[in-house]
């Protein structure tokens, strides 16, 4: 065994290490800190610069944001034009619709007649090619009703699928033929998807906490991070919201993403836009035809947080006095402060001659329209809620209405104007169809 000494260290000498490890302690403290602020500052001047230019990413230039989606080619090649909020409209009308809270199937013939289909040779597979020609793809399912429990208002005409129809045939409206009767006693009804379903059964100005599961189909539209607009699924690519949202400075896609299945408020886990398409007929200056679809990069999930809802029948027999609920994000008072937890309101249907009284809205009530709220106010959406759900409870939860306009926030006199969902249906679903 080799045996030494241990060399000790002066007092000195550790007083030399002891200030140099002080030191280098500091320097890496600093060298944190001027790391920190000079990622932050990056970060703060790219977003301020974000925010008033566009960079053409091919041809490395800066445009203003004003430029933007303007209709003019800014960057050299283009690219602000590339990707930006579209318009369509529908010159055609959709060959088939669903019908009373019975949701009971009609087809336009030949004839340009709506005509109630037959029970007898439906068959599976047009249950769903009719589902999917409707936008969805989920749980299609049909049944049967009696024609004597048949809206008595509407004309009681009828067609049959003939027996020797391919199963392969597109469309039911191609194989169906006019015939004075239903030799079955009963016409077909649709259910096309699990819409409408929530596990619950009033801040919008006057209303009370609540939780995403009981509003599945509700969606926060986020422009670069931040809460703009609501929004609601109605299928699993297609969310239903307000033209208004999509102004000069927001008409970019790119920057804007959905987040579904949150109650808090929040950015995270937000989902891609392929596109955005607004009514051609939309007048800002009216607010007329308000409305707008996002169709979504890729299909969502549904489960107990995130499920569409349902869109509403023609001719649903909705009565003055209805309670009507809305949901949302928007701020808690007028100017004031948006809501972190989703709220929602009962509010009832408001007759539109009571809503265009010269002391509320006088003559700016189109067909387009929906008056729902209390004319002594309290209660009502406001500024964030635009672009959200307005729902009925039939058996499922059907979106009447979405948030559109007002003058403030639950003021008396000036309920909250909703566009009416059942007078865009056919836009809705030809551009369904279509893409």
């Amino acid at each position: 065994m080799c045996t030494g000494h241990r060399k000790m260290m002066t007092f000195r000498e550790v007083q030399r290490r002891s200030k140099v490890k002080l030191g280098l302690g500091i320097m890496s403290c600093i060298l944190l800190v001027l790391g920190a602020l000079v990622v932050g500052g990056y970060f703060f001047l790219e977003r301020l610069i974000s925010e008033k230019y566009y960079f053409c990413h091919r041809s490395l230039g800066f445009v203003p944001m004003l430029a933007m989606c303007d209709g003019i080619a800014d960057c050299r090649y283009g690219e602000d034009e590339s990707h930006c909020v579209t318009n369509s409209t529908s010159n055609t009308t959709f060959p088939v619709r669903l019908v009373s809270d019975l949701l009971v199937l009609q087809v336009r013939t030949v004839e340009s007649r709506w005509s109630y289909v037959c029970a007898e040779n439906w068959r599976w597979h047009h249950t769903q090619s009719t589902c999917q020609q409707l936008g969805y793809t989920e749980s299609p399912r049909s049944v049967w009703v009696p024609v004597h429990s048949l809206p008595p208002q509407l004309p009681m005409s009828f067609s049959g699928v003939q027996a020797q129809q391919a199963p392969h045939e597109a469309h039911v409206y191609a194989g169906v033929m006019p015939q004075e009767s239903c030799s079955s006693g009963s016409v077909i009804s649709l259910s096309c998807s699990d819409c409408g379903f929530a596990l619950g059964e009033d801040r919008i100005v006057g209303g009370s906490d609540t939780f995403v599961e009981e509003w599945p189909w509700q969606a926060s539209l986020q422009w670069r991070g931040q809460h703009r607009c609501g929004g609601s699924l109605i299928s699993l690519r297609w969310v239903l919201t307000a033209a208004h949202c999509f102004t000069s400075r927001t008409k970019d896609v790119d920057h804007w993403r959905v987040v579904l299945g949150r109650t808090l408020m929040g950015s995270s886990g937000g989902l891609s836009v392929e596109q955005i398409i607004i009514h051609s007929s939309y007048k800002p200056t009216l607010n007329d035809y308000d409305i707008a679809l996002m169709q979504l990069a890729k299909p969502v999930k549904t489960g107990d947080s995130v499920r569409p809802v349902c869109l509403p029948p023609y001719h649903l027999p909705l009565k003055t006095g209805e309670e009507l609920v809305v949901t949302g994000w928007g701020l808690l008072k007028e100017n004031g402060q948006l809501a972190s937890v989703l709220q929602k309101a009962t509010v009832p249907l408001i007759d539109s001659k009571v809503c265009t009284r010269p002391s509320s809205y006088s003559d700016s009530i189109t067909p387009r329209m929906l008056c729902a709220g209390y004319i002594e106010g309290g209660v009502d959406s406001c500024q964030g809620d635009s672009g959200g759900p307005l729902v009925y409870l039939t058996s499922h939860w059907q979106l009447i209405g979405v948030v559109s306009s007002g003058v403030g926030c639950a003021r008396s006199n000036y309920p909250g104007i909703y566009t009416n969902v059942s007078t865009v249906l056919e836009w809705i679903y030809t551009l369904i169809q279509n893409y």
